[in-house]
């Protein structure tokens, strides 16, 4: 192994390391190498453990940290019109108090937490006292920021008699109406609040979850988590290609456009008019966990599996056109008379002629085998951001329900909605204030 100061003088000439202006910019890797290598003392004989430590971006330096950073406060919650990361870390918690105090408090220290992570830094200073827990889980410690979000809502659970805030429900938050074939499982719906994790890493979006469920510690606790992840930015040919789900098919091509104003305050946006002033400016999320029958969906024809969808599986296009983003040839009719997009492909019923857009936000899952069925958990944990909960989502997935080939393929075990807050602005303010305060 070569010394310390070889080494290091080797990777400055190559462009690993850049030339310190003012701040050290020295992340807690290169820390943990000096510290190996007895150099420590050196650094803190000049900056001291907390010029060193304070405010260190967990990734290499400040430069690299800024280049995957999304920001933490702004207008809206981050991780809504966010570009999809490659990872999601999906937690829902249940309250354990009854103390709206406790819960106001809570929701303090979590924004502070989120801040800090989201900018790739730990969620505190640490002390070096040996006697205490570390201030932050450690995990994350030389990791970029990954474009890390956080984004908060709170389930129709949270409004009843426990911290006297029934008033301030608004009327669409309410727990989504049984749909034909539904198999929910309790383990996997619900939840006082629902906390949206998502970044380029993994581990990073694990360390915030992680560390938000620490700091809730006798205030809320964990009700269900979720992972997913979809192909990264890494795998893919071109960063704009559209994602495809665990049955091979693209997952997402009539998106809503987040760069279009117009749009997103059509359809994503919660208006002053729609309800309490607390949620202007928010978003309501629905999630569903999709377990998906591959083993059964693996037997299938192509020619099966094209008609359940109503799209080429290799292009992405709709049955009877040639582009990904070709208009759906609704009113088309092939060779035998029968429309070219089945009445019950899942395209057709999904489409509703523009008037129920959402911006979707799914990741496929896997989690292991299901030891009942001997059969792999896997599937869609689909995630939607939409004005109105009855107006947008529930009539859509009311149709699917209904009459979607699709349903053959896959069961819905999983729910939850969640109204999530708008933002937070920098200087003092927390997530919820509005709610909690107002």
């Amino acid at each position: 192994m070569e010394p310390i100061d070889q080494q290091a003088a080797e990777e400055k000439r190559s462009g690993k390391i850049e030339e310190s202006k003012g701040n050290t910019g020295i992340s807690r890797r290169d820390v943990l190498k000096l510290a190996g290598a007895g150099g420590l003392g050196l650094l803190l004989g000049s900056m001291g453990i907390d010029g060193l430590l304070k405010g260190t971006p967990l990734g290499s330096n400040f430069a690299e940290a800024a280049k995957d950073t999304v920001p933490f406060y702004g207008e809206h919650q981050a991780g809504i019109a966010t570009p999809a990361q490659n990872f999601i870390c999906f937690a829902s918690f249940d309250l354990s108090t009854t103390s709206l105090g406790d819960v106001q408090q809570l929701f303090r220290e979590w924004t502070g937490a989120s801040a800090m992570m989201c900018s790739g830094r730990p969620v505190g200073d640490e002390t070096g006292n040996s006697a205490h827990p570390p201030v932050d889980t450690g995990e994350a410690v030389g990791l970029h920021t990954s474009n890390t979000t956080i984004t908060f809502g709170v389930g129709p659970s949270l409004f009843d008699a426990r911290l006297g805030l029934a008033a301030k429900r608004p009327a669409e938050l309410a727990d989504l109406p049984a749909f034909g074939g539904d198999n929910l499982r309790s383990e996997w719906c619900g939840g006082d609040i629902g906390v949206q994790v998502c970044a380029d890493d993994l581990q990073v979006a694990f360390h915030a979850v992680r560390n938000l469920t620490r700091i809730a510690r006798g205030t809320a606790v964990l009700r269900w988590t979720q992972e997913g992840f979809q192909r990264t930015s890494t795998a893919a040919a071109t960063v704009s290609d559209t994602p495809r789900n665990l049955l091979g098919f693209k997952d997402g091509t009539a998106n809503l456009d987040t760069k279009d104003g117009a749009l997103m305050q059509e359809f994503v946006w919660t208006q002053p008019a729609d309800g309490p002033a607390w949620l202007a400016g928010g978003s309501y999320m629905a999630v569903r966990r999709i377990r998906m029958r591959i083993e059964v969906w693996d037997r299938s024809t192509l020619g099966d599996q094209q008609a359940t969808f109503g799209r080429y599986r290799d292009s992405g296009a709709p049955l009877g056109g040639n582009k990904e983003m070709d208009a759906l040839p609704l009113e088309a009719k092939g060779e035998n008379g029968q429309p070219v997009i089945p009445m019950n492909a899942h395209v057709r019923l999904a489409h509703s002629e523009g008037k129920e857009k959402m911006l979707r936000r799914s990741f496929s899952y896997s989690s292991g085998i299901d030891r009942q069925t001997g059969q792999l958990d896997a599937g869609l944990l689909f995630v939607s951001y939409q004005r109105s909960l009855v107006k947008q989502f529930i009539p859509i997935q009311q149709r699917l329900a209904r009459q979607d080939k699709l349903n053959e393929y896959i069961s819905h075990v999983g729910s939850a909605v969640f109204a999530c807050f708008p933002g937070v602005r920098e200087g003092g303010g927390y997530i919820g204030q509005a709610l909690f305060e107002g």
